[in-house]
């Protein structure tokens, strides 16, 4: 049950602006994002060494993808492909828009149901499949939040009905003066406050091998800011003890 903060900011200097808390199973193994696909060398991605995909992926077209599992569909499952396929489909293309109609017509039950994130500048869009059908929609201007229930659905999501209203109301990330902290707090608080189960918080710890493994935080600029570059700062581990440190996107 991961999690993703997006800020849509039109006309600002740094218009996307991305927080996402990636929950696994403990002993699951992964590499740090890098440019880890010989056939994809335009694509930079944590991979998942089980399964070969990833979960959030940037591509030097300045297009963001993430894919979360719906709620219920925690695992994978044989006799269907890995959603992990998902975000680098995405990030084949050079327009979040263009993304977003090209998943929308994949064949829904070749997955386990999901959610995906898929943006850059100009444009954001929610991508849900509920296994039969494959839906697409703009994320609004503003701070939205997805886990394993629809975009901005604080009533059946406890991390979204508790952390929300936090995350709107914490300073926003400023890339440009590196500073992160707010979101960097807020993305390792393990404060569920009256949510009764693990769901409600931001970083996750269960008693079945089961949390937040990684964290990732991602900025795009403003395209006519070509001073400006994209960052993406991630932390191996759970947010709130391993260190955030600077993806290599050259």
């Amino acid at each position: 049950m991961c999690t993703v903060v997006i800020l849509r900011r039109p006309g600002h200097d740094w218009p996307l602006v991305i927080g996402a808390n990636r929950d696994e199973m403990l002993d699951r193994p992964s590499r740090a994002p890098g440019r880890h696909w010989p056939d994809r060398d335009h694509v930079i991605a944590g991979r998942d060494e089980l399964a070969g995909g990833t979960w959030l992926a940037l591509n030097d077209d300045r297009i963001i993808a993430a894919v979360l599992n719906r709620y219920g569909s925690l695992g994978p499952d044989a006799a269907k492909r890995s959603r992990g396929e998902l975000p680098l489909e995405a990030v084949d293309h050079a327009e979040a828009g263009a993304a977003a109609h090209a998943l929308r017509h994949l064949e829904p039950t070749s997955y386990r149901t999901f959610n995906m994130i898929i943006a850059d500048v100009r444009e954001a869009f929610w991508v849900r499949s509920d296994g039969e059908t494959i839906q697409a929609a703009e994320i609004p201007v503003g701070l939205s939040m997805i886990t394993a229930q629809d975009l901005n659905d604080t009533g059946n999501s406890p991390r979204m009905r508790f952390h929300m209203d936090r995350f709107r109301a914490a300073p926003a990330p400023d890339p440009g003066l590196r500073d992160w902290d707010a979101w960097k707090a807020l993305l390792g608080s393990r404060d569920r406050g009256a949510e009764a189960t693990y769901r409600g918080a931001m970083n996750i710890e269960t008693d079945f091998g089961f949390g937040t493994v990684s964290s990732s935080l991602l900025a795009l600029p403003n395209v006519e800011r070509t001073e400006l570059k994209p960052q993406w700062l991630y932390a191996d581990g759970r947010p709130d003890e391993a260190e955030f440190a600077a993806v290599d996107l050259a």
